[in-house]
Parts: structure tokens; C-alpha cells; sequence
């Protein structure tokens, strides 16, 4: 395959970016939408030009730190991690955009790699969960009715890619962020916690410049895996109910 590629090319937060075009070839459709782009860095590199910097780490659609915006999408035309899209689903000749996520609260650090530190504030904004001391629990001294615990894990599975923010028109990180309440809150160990817990983490998403939700739905369509949009419903209850204790 050969395919034209449109790259944003930024040296820092502070420095202006622009689109650069490469042309690359023999691109073979099984190779991963990353594996496409170290075969363009080595190209630049044979011939003296800067590598485009772009973050990633598993590659196995775990970590999400390959995050890019492809052709206007987040991940690309799959519904998957940037990792795991394969030049099979371009077409030879095809012309890529290729840019980093959009969103003030993830400013740029170079070319297609953003900081996504934001995301770890407000997951530190939810401390920890009480647990005593002593000698292990016994596995069934908690019970979990089982359609907790499937929720728990169901919103567990979020990586935190970002590509709720990158997909939202507001840059809202809702979906995120609920993901990350509704995981712990379900169950009995997050208690304790749990008022503190959703207003901590709310209002650390507001201090991060994070847009508000209209609940367009985007977040729930880009996200790869799948958390569902009553998430955000979940967390705004959970969210009203410790308010008015609060305010008590």
C-alpha cells in the first residue's frame, strides 16, 4: 500500500503546529496502525528528518497510551485502541490525518503526544478505600450480589485513553471520570468513601478545565472498551445524593 500521510508536527505546548505531509510506501494491510508509523520514523531518520513523536507502550490495547485522532476519529474507524487498528481497514492511496487529542486539559507535549497527567489527579482525588487490618477476609465474608460486581467490572475496563475527551464537542472527561466512581462504588469495600469520594473527583475534573457533559454521546460511541453512557447518569445520583448530605 501506499498511502499520503497529513501529520501534526509540534515542538512543545508553547510553539506553534502544522500539518506536515509524508508520503510512505509498501505498507503491508497486517501491519498495526503503529507499526505503520515507526516504518515512516525510520524512513525520516535515514534521511536526517526529526521522527514524529507519538506515544504508546503495551501494544495490546491495554494502557491506551497510543491515543491519536485518525481521519477525524478517535483511534481511527475501529471501534479499538490505536494499537490494535490494522492498515487493513484503509485503502491503498488513501490519504490519513493523523493528530493528537484536542483538548485544553491535555496540552501537547510534541507532535501526537499529549499529557494525560489530568487523568491521574482526579483518580488520586478519590483516595483509597478503607480496609482493615489484620488477617485477610475470608473471600465470601463480603457478599457481592452478582449484578454489582458485573457492573464493577464492567466499568473497571476503562483504560483512561482519553478518547472520551477527544471524542466529546465539550472535551468533557464525564465518561472518565464516572467510569472511575461507579467502579468502586458499587461495592461494599468503596463505602465508606463513597460520598467523598464522587465530589472529590467531580470537583477535580472541574479544576482540570475539562468541559461540561450535554450527554451527546460521543464519549460512550469512541470509547474502546465500551463503558456505557448511563454511566455518567449513575455518577451524576451518586453525585446529588453526597451533595445534599453535605449541605445537611
Amino acid at each position: 500500500m501506499k498511502l499520503t500521510l497529513r501529520v501534526w508536527r509540534q515542538q512543545n505546548a508553547e510553539a506553534p503546529g502544522a500539518m506536515a505531509t509524508y508520503e510512505v510506501d509498501g505498507i503491508s494491510q497486517d501491519m498495526s496502525f503503529l507499526e505503520m508509523l515507526d516504518t515512516l520514523n525510520e524512513e525520516l531518520i535515514l534521511v536526517g528528518d526529526e521522527p514524529v513523536a507519538f506515544d504508546h507502550d503495551c501494544r495490546e490495547g491495554i494502557c491506551g497510551a497510543c491515543s491519536l485522532v485518525i481521519n477525524g476519529d478517535a483511534h481511527g474507524p475501529e471501534r479499538t485502541t490505536t494499537c490494535q487498528l490494522h492498515m487493513r481497514s484503509f485503502e491503498d492511496g488513501d490519504t490519513i490525518d493523523i493528530e493528537p487529542w484536542r483538548a485544553s486539559a491535555f496540552p501537547v507535549v510534541k507532535d501526537l503526544v499529549v499529557d494525560r497527567s489530568s487523568f491521574d489527579r482526579i483518580i488520586q482525588a478519590g483516595g483509597y478505600i478503607s480496609a482493615p487490618t489484620g488477617t485477610a477476609p475470608d473471600a465470601h465474608a463480603t457478599p457481592v450480589p452478582k449484578p454489582d460486581a458485573d457492573s464493577a467490572f464492567e466499568h473497571a475496563e476503562c483504560i483512561g485513553c482519553g478518547a472520551c475527551v477527544a471524542a466529546c464537542p465539550n472535551g468533557s472527561a464525564m465518561l472518565f471520570t464516572s467510569a472511575k466512581v461507579n467502579h468502586l462504588n458499587v461495592l461494599p469495600q468503596g463505602a465508606p468513601e463513597r460520598e467523598t469520594r464522587v465530589l472529590d473527583m467531580v470537583a477535580t475534573m472541574d479544576d482540570e478545565g475539562f468541559g461540561g457533559c450535554t450527554l451527546t454521546g460521543e464519549c460512550a460511541t469512541a470509547c474502546p472498551k465500551g463503558i456505557p453512557l448511563p454511566s455518567i447518569t449513575a455518577m451524576n445520583k451518586e453525585w446529588l445524593r453526597a451533595n445534599r448530605k453535605v449541605r445537611r
